[in-house]
């Protein structure tokens, strides 16, 4: 099982028949029958939702900030203004009674409200705007953090592309059908939920293919699946998954493999026992507008776009070519994934990654902002991911990254009129220049300027930003 475990974001949990399983959980891949024993309330699913809305209040940077700046303000202004009330009195200066008026007027031009409300109210609405475009953020920090990004890292299936592939090739063996061959893939393919797992099944299901049952179904992460068919172990993925006796693996198979894999086929090998079955190849396509998206993010300064993926280099070339990405990383495993992106957090500081899949998580968890597809991604994905695109509309992308940009510099409007709002009423009832009645007009006046300003980004569409 996948587990989001602190401080390694990617760890496994073995379970085996009897184990207590905890709710929440998320099964990476395979399939399993669990018995519900406790009731609601009594779940760890229960405290795990509050955790999930205790992390979707959690603050942006900079109303951190501006949280640390009140704490020392605040104190600063009282201490500013017993001392207004009481020296200059003493000193003979003023009257106790203009004192003591100058010191309440300094009071009220000194509060902090717009400074407070100048952060959360952004942070809200952008948000709101994200959430009716389709976009969910999972808090201010993420929004905040979209805006900084320098690096893009992309996963393959089910990203960029449409992660619907079909069948393209059936080659079996000499001594083997392709009725055989499709027949023991599926049986074993029906119980995973890998896209190309669902491809076999589509050709199953048009070729009226009748199927066997698979038991023990066990995910091999990154390379394949093993499961039991008609009381025979077979073995199905890609020749990683037979690394432990590669040269068992018959010449034309590998040949096979090889041209599937020039012509920018993702391959499957079956073994069912000591019998190789054959080789299956699958094709699948871009996203519709995927070339439109990354290039209007390019438009918008982020020039580094990259593909990470663990089909091979045959596949990954020819769909970087059709989307438009040169910088490709093909092959890679889930551990390789997170070394990528930690190499990309070195060079830019600031990388987001997006993904669907189970072997997507820990990426995800070690970039800067984790975005997930909403409609296709596997729970290990979502729960992982800071961002999920719902719909599978990877065109948001763009928007989202534009919204933060908006919501930062929306962010620093305001800080700028609190801040300057207080420097300059403090000074001028502090001198006398202003009386509390314009000095409240003015105070609250700039508050209503800071909520106004940050409601503007309700009103956001990517097709304004000039960013």
């Amino acid at each position: 099982m996948y587990a989001n475990c602190k401080p390694d974001p990617y760890c496994l949990v073995i379970k085996t028949p009897g184990d207590e399983v905890f709710a929440g959980t998320v099964n990476g891949s395979g399939a399993l029958e669990i018995i519900t024993s406790r009731a609601s309330g009594d779940r760890t699913l229960d405290r795990v939702v509050q955790l999930v809305e205790e992390a979707q209040t959690q603050k942006a940077p900079t109303q951190r900030f501006t949280d640390k700046f009140e704490r020392i303000f605040v104190p600063c202004v009282l201490i500013a203004s017993v001392l207004l009330l009481a020296v200059p009195p003493l000193l003979s200066v003023w009257s106790w009674h203009t004192s003591f008026y100058r010191a309440m007027a300094l009071l009220v031009a000194a509060s902090p409200c717009a400074l407070a409300l100048g952060t959360p109210a952004v942070v809200l609405a952008g948000i709101a705007q994200a959430a009716r475009k389709g976009v969910l953020i999972k808090g201010g920090t993420h929004l905040e953090a979209l805006g900084n990004i320098q690096a893009i890292a992309f996963d393959k299936t089910g990203t960029l592309t449409a992660g619907k592939p079909q069948v393209t090739d059936l080659i079996p063996m000499r001594d083997v059908t392709e009725l055989e061959l499709l027949r023991v893939t599926a049986a074993v393919e029906r119980r995973s939920q890998h896209p190309l797992a669902a491809a076999v099944l589509r050709r199953a299901e048009a070729d009226n293919v009748s199927l066997p049952e698979a038991s023990d179904v066990e995910s091999v992460t990154a390379r394949g699946v093993r499961s039991t068919v008609e009381g025979k172990v077979v073995e199905i993925g890609s020749l990683r998954m037979f690394e432990g006796d590669i040269s068992t693996v018959p010449s034309v198979i590998t040949e096979q493999v090889a041209e599937l894999q020039n012509r920018g086929r993702s391959v499957i090998v079956v073994r069912h026992d000591q019998r190789w079955l054959g080789v299956i190849g699958l094709a699948d396509t871009p996203r519709a507008d995927v070339r439109k998206t990354l290039n209007r993010l390019r438009e918008l300064g982020i020039d580094t776009l990259v593909m990470l993926t663990g089909d091979n280099n045959g596949v990954a070339a020819a769909i970087g070519r059709e989307v438009g990405i040169q910088e490709i990383r093909a092959g890679l495993l889930p551990e390789e994934k997170v070394t990528a992106v930690r190499e990309l957090l070195q060079r830019y500081g600031h990388v987001v990654m997006v993904g669907d899949g189970v072997n997507d998580a820990p990426a995800l968890a070690n970039a800067t902002v984790g975005i997930a597809m909403g409609g296709a991604g596997t729970a290990a994905a979502l729960e992982t991911a800071d961002v999920a695109l719902m719909g599978d509309d990877l065109s948001k992308l763009p928007f989202a990254i534009g919204l933060s940009r908006s919501a930062r510099r929306i962010i620093r409007q305001n800080l700028v009129i609190a801040l300057g709002t207080i420097v300059v009423l403090a000074a001028a009832t502090t001198l006398g220049f202003a009386r509390i009645g314009p000095a409240v007009v003015f105070h609250e006046g700039s508050t209503l300027l800071v909520l106004f300003n940050s409601l503007r980004l309700l009103a956001y569409r990517q097709d304004l930003d000039q960013s």
